[in-house]
């Protein structure tokens, strides 16, 4: 094994780690070191060939066999892994990408990393990788190995697991060796390609996968006295902003009182640590999906005191997720139609998955009470930059664009911290905690009104008791022309 390593020659770019020196690994290495645009610098080669141990090929060395990737990264500061063996079977990538991740390499794009090889077109689909081009500064790496000592050996429940962030969360904390993983989404499909992904196989017959409505408070009970987990990341929720305004009544369903069912659960279970997904939308809210969430996370400071801590991570927008921006972008350019989009000065916060994972990996294990907490995004970027960004990096060379106008719940610009909220620093350099203003007189009262309200579907009764559980709640109303075609509207997390 070669313990020579190549000098690197762009620190903006990511040292990466290709999986095998045969014609797809060094097709791709040389693709990725032409091509500076996919952000990434391959630094090493690993492969099982003693005949090709400590060879180079081209710039680049072979530093060992699968066995040494530990060792190698710990050498090379590698952060991402690429699988460049088409016959490697899901179950030995799992494998290898767990190993990985518990290192904090990434391994997200692992499957279409391999479909690209089959097609013999090794770098032409990875220009998605170049995240820091589109959001206009460097992805951030959040968790370090420290993070693993919060799940190795702990039994894990992870809510809404078959969605975006849910199943990030399943694959890293999986990573980390957890007693057990219990991976609870109320979409018995999302579960079924959630278990594929994560174990090689999808049989659905484990205790482990867990159908439930974080809306049935018996059955949440059910699950929690069956499982008893220890960590539970709370992840499901309704999020789409133009659903929720029209529909505020299954918002306060899902958000809020989906929540209370969990953390009333946790407590009574006595789970050490619960963790909610919440939403840069909870600052000073304009929407009823900020205000089902800032009451959420209101829903947290009222059982402060319990053995159980408490905490919540907010979010900016996720590139990435399922319907998220990115997706609807390529659509749009694809189908070479203008791209819409609400304003030409709409301004959000963006973060990518692993981000926004390692966010609620690292709050896991720093809290020790309840509190809110802020990844430091940078600034705010524009929309239509964004969007030309991608197009340049998908090769388009000119966008067209049409303005919709901001639908109601929007805003032109989003805010981390709300107007009454202090920022206050924590032990990592990059995560704040904000404290917030304490819940007002009579909020169990207002709560238990809402609800009633809801559950007996009375919409403006829902949105009047919302602005008085959250007297920051400022509902937008300002409509959008009708629209032809789906518009980027930036407003889900």
């Amino acid at each position: 094994m070669s313990s020579v390593l190549p000098r690197r020659r762009d620190a903006h770019l990511l040292p990466t780690l290709v999986v095998g020196a045969g014609a797809a690994g060094t097709a791709l290495a040389g693709d990725l070191d032409r091509a500076p645009s996919f952000g990434l610098e391959p630094v090493g080669f690993l492969d099982d060939d003693p005949g090709k141990q400590g060879e180079w090929f081209g710039q680049v060395p072979v530093l060992g066999g699968l066995d040494d990737l530990e060792r190698v990264i710990d050498a090379t500061g590698a952060q991402v892994v690429v699988v460049a063996i088409p016959s490697m079977s899901a179950l030995d990538v799992h494998r290898l990408g767990r190993r990985a991740a518990i290192l904090g390499a990434r391994v997200r794009h692992l499957p279409p990393f391999l479909a690209a090889l089959q097609r013999e077109i090794a770098g032409t689909d990875m220009r998605d990788l170049q995240i820091g081009s589109l959001i206009g500064r460097e992805e951030l790496r959040v968790t370090d190995r420290s993070a693993a000592a919060a799940v190795a050996g702990k039994r894990v429940l992870v809510t809404g697991a078959g969605g975006s962030i849910g199943s990030e969360l399943c694959r890293q904390v999986y990573a980390f060796g957890p007693s057990e993983l219990v991976m609870l989404d109320h979409d018995e499909s999302n579960l079924h390609r959630l278990q594929l992904d994560v174990w090689g196989e999808a049989l659905l017959d484990t205790d482990s996968i867990v159908v439930a409505d974080i809306r049935d408070a018996a059955r949440i009970n059910q699950v929690f006295r069956q499982h008893r987990p220890q960590l539970v990341f709370h992840a499901a929720a309704l999020k789409h902003l133009p659903v929720l305004e029209r529909h505020p009544c299954e918002g306060v369903k899902s958000n809020v009182r989906g929540t209370e069912n969990l953390v009333e659960a946790a407590i009574a279970h006595e789970a050490e640590r619960f963790v909610l997904i919440s939403t840069d939308k909870a600052a000073d809210p304009a929407s009823v999906l900020g205000a089902t969430k800032r009451l959420a996370e209101l829903v947290l400071q009222t059982h402060t005191g319990s053995g159980t801590v408490l905490s919540a991570v907010r979010f900016g927008n996720v590139l990435g997720s399922r319907g998220s921006l990115l997706h609807v972008i390529r659509e749009q350019l694809a189908s070479g139609s203008q791209v819409t989009v609400t304003h030409p000065d709409v301004t959000r916060f963006f973060m990518t998955i692993e981000e926004a994972v390692g966010l609620v990996l690292e709050t896991a294990r720093m809290a020790e009470a309840t509190a809110t907490y802020v990844l430091d995004m940078g600034d705010p970027v524009r929309i239509v930059d964004v969007v030309e960004r991608f197009a340049r990096l998908l090769s388009v060379p000119q966008v067209s664009f049409r303005f919709t106008g901001l639908r109601p719940g929007e805003k032109l610009n989003e805010e981390l911290f709300g107007s009454g909220e202090e920022q206050v620093p924590t032990a990592h350099p990059r995560i704040s905690k904000a404290r917030p203003p304490l819940p007002q007189h009579g909020f169990r009262a207002q709560l238990a009104a809402l609800y009633d309200a809801a559950d007996h579907n009375r919409p403006d009764e829902v949105r009047d008791l919302l602005r008085d559980l959250v007297p920051e709640y400022a509902p937008t109303t300002r409509l959008a022309p009708a629209l032809a075609t789906a518009s980027i509207y930036p407003d889900d997390y």
